[in-house]
């Protein structure tokens, strides 16, 4: 009997990964030859838009066409309406694995390009589609790619590797590179490096730090956050004021000596602070830091402007950069009342889950980010799930954080999600980390108990 050691294994799976990525890749070049209008259909959070980003890039500079719709979740009218639609080919990006039955009943080609666990058992394997996902080769998608690492490798075999910096943003934005890349972003990673499209070096890991006041770039530094500074403003002057730099210049108007200090009185708080920064070089330079590039992007999709994201992704950095700029102080804003929210309310706790609830429209669009940065900062416990429920007139929009400390116990989130939820007539599902779900208001109690229960039996 031949056992395969665990490199040899990985290395298979990422080539079984990539072997289909380019069988989707043939599928795409098919209909491009044909001039087929591609329809593309992705997630409206960073990574998704990232996704959409990539592979209309990749059929723009293929000569291709290409129409494209960002949603908040692939809903049965969602899939109604596309199925009027007469299109030949229809590509589906961060979503899609968990309706392969519904997609499989469209009229043209269908590949979806997605990361989450979530997969319909069900469905017979078709000859009109083609499946993407990391979790079918025994990879982690969680970790090692998100859906615009999926969206790449598709790409991966037309040479366009300008596109692996794009494909990282999103891969940011699911924080799937805190501690380090690993897995198949490992590998787009070499590829931008060995182009010269992305750059890596070690520098301190501030939010926007040139652009920002440093006071603003300090307070608005979530990942990884800093405990008495990240979402207070004050805090943060009163840092600076201690060490005796000034709170109002930008980080590259300081001295050496200066950035020293800061340097080091940071890792002190938080040793995280400083590592590798990942950076596309020739790009403007509020988007050469693959981090913030994310962060502009997410802001778009939390305010609801996918549109200016997507643009973003796809070259205007004027008129869209302007406004997502905005949007991203409006995002930050509310992220940090968010914090002060939870700072002040704290959260509900049940045996082996805690939540925090609002109806607060501004925000019911951070909950999913509060909820982690709160379990960051040693707000909320840290042992526990946090589940964070908004009201959404008769339904409960429901977002699930955990840490990879908890996960290691054997808490899955998305599955949990997807269990109870599907139990009140809802849908839901994810990563073992970050997963969510809708329910009716009237079972959000019901729903919470059964959730309780279901992380008892995952760590039991």
């Amino acid at each position: 009997m031949c056992f395969l050691k665990a490199g040899d294994m990985i290395q298979k799976q990422q080539h079984s990964l990539l072997n289909k990525a380019e069988e989707a890749c043939d599928l795409l070049r098919k209909h491009l030859e044909s001039d087929h209008v591609v329809r593309v259909i992705s997630h409206n959070d960073a990574d998704g838009i990232s996704a959409a980003g990539v592979i209309c890039n990749a059929i723009s500079r293929q000569k291709g066409k290409f129409h494209v719709t960002i949603v908040p979740r692939l809903k049965e009218s969602v899939i109604s309406r596309i199925r009027k639609e007469k299109y030949k080919l229809f590509v589906f990006c961060d979503m899609g694995s968990a309706s392969l039955t519904e997609l499989g009943r469209l009229k043209g080609d269908v590949i979806v390009a997605d990361h989450h666990q979530t997969i319909d058992k069900e469905a017979k394997s078709r000859e009109n589609m083609v499946h993407v996902n990391p979790h079918l080769h025994g990879l982690d998608g969680t970790r090692d790619v998100s859906a615009s690492g999926v969206s790449y490798l598709i790409s991966r075999p037309m040479n366009y590797p300008e596109l692996a910096g794009l494909a990282l943003v999103g891969a940011f934005g699911d924080m799937q590179c805190v501690g380090g890349m690993q897995g198949i972003n490992k590998t787009i990673l070499k590829d931008g490096l060995e182009a010269g499209t992305v750059e890596v070096r070690e520098d301190l890991k501030l939010a926007r730090m040139s652009q920002e006041p440093l006071y603003r770039a300090i307070s608005h530094t979530f990942n990884p956050a800093i405990p008495g500074i990240s979402a207070d403003e004050e805090g943060s002057r009163a840092f600076l004021e201690k060490l005796g730099i000034s709170y109002g210049v930008k980080f590259r108007e300081l001295g050496n000596e200066e950035k020293d200090i800061l340097k080091d009185e940071l890792i002190k708080i938080n040793p995280n602070v400083f590592g590798n920064v990942y950076s596309i070089p020739k790009e403007v330079p509020q988007l050469r830091n693959i981090e913030d590039y994310s962060k502009l992007v997410d802001a778009c999709g939390k305010n609801k402007k996918h549109g200016v994201g997507l643009s973003i992704c796809l070259g205007d950095r004027e008129k869209s950069l302007e406004e997502a700029e905005a949007l991203l102080e409006r995002y930050q804003d509310n992220l940090a009342k968010g914090i002060g929210w939870i700072k002040k309310e704290g959260s509900t706790s049940l045996r082996n889950i805690q939540y925090i609830y609002t109806a607060d429209q501004k925000r019911k669009r951070v909950m999913g980010t509060i909820s982690s940065i709160g379990l960051e900062l040693g707000l909320l416990d840290p042992e526990k799930p946090v589940i964070a429920l908004s009201r959404m007139d008769n339904l409960v929009k429901i977002s699930g954080r955990t840490t990879q400390k908890v996960t290691g116990k054997g808490v899955n989130l998305g599955s949990a999600l997807e269990a109870a939820s599907k139990s009140f007539g809802g849908t839901g599902g994810g990563h073992n980390i970050a997963a969510g779900a809708v329910v009716p208001y009237k079972s959000m109690e019901n729903f919470l108990h059964l959730v309780d229960d279901i992380v008892e039996t995952q760590t039991g």
